[in-house]
């Protein structure tokens, strides 16, 4: 297989990359998250290696998870507590196991998107 994962998250609301940010991937089987992953992001929003690698990329149910509140907090982009948001679940499917898929994050604090990258 030579298909891969990897992620850029930019923080909308301030117009850079959103470093230091701590996303986990987890593999979706019969409703059961398995943990595969947790790394943090660097200078540039994106992880150093991909986050799903080609020797450990399959078919399958993902889901990234990516600890905003976190992010929102440690850059005085809190407000109030409850956050709106704090944890942002993407759940997606890979079925090409020679592509590579790019998950993006455009995040700020109280919207986000996201669409399958290149």
């Amino acid at each position: 297989m030579t298909g891969y994962l990897t992620t850029h998250v930019l923080d909308t609301a301030r117009g850079c990359p959103a470093a230091g940010l701590r996303i986990t991937l987890c593999r979706i089987e019969n409703s059961a998250r398995h943990k595969i992953v947790e790394m943090l992001t660097n200078a540039d929003g994106r992880t150093d290696a991909p986050i799903l690698p080609q020797e450990s990329f399959s078919p399958g149910i993902y889901e990234l998870e990516f600890a905003a509140g976190d992010y929102l907090r440690a850059t005085g982009q809190d407000g109030v507590e409850p956050l709106f948001l704090d944890v942002v679940p993407i759940r997606f499917g890979i079925s090409d196991p020679e592509a590579h898929y790019h998950v993006p994050l455009l995040l700020s604090p109280f919207g986000y998107s996201t669409y399958r990258g290149s």
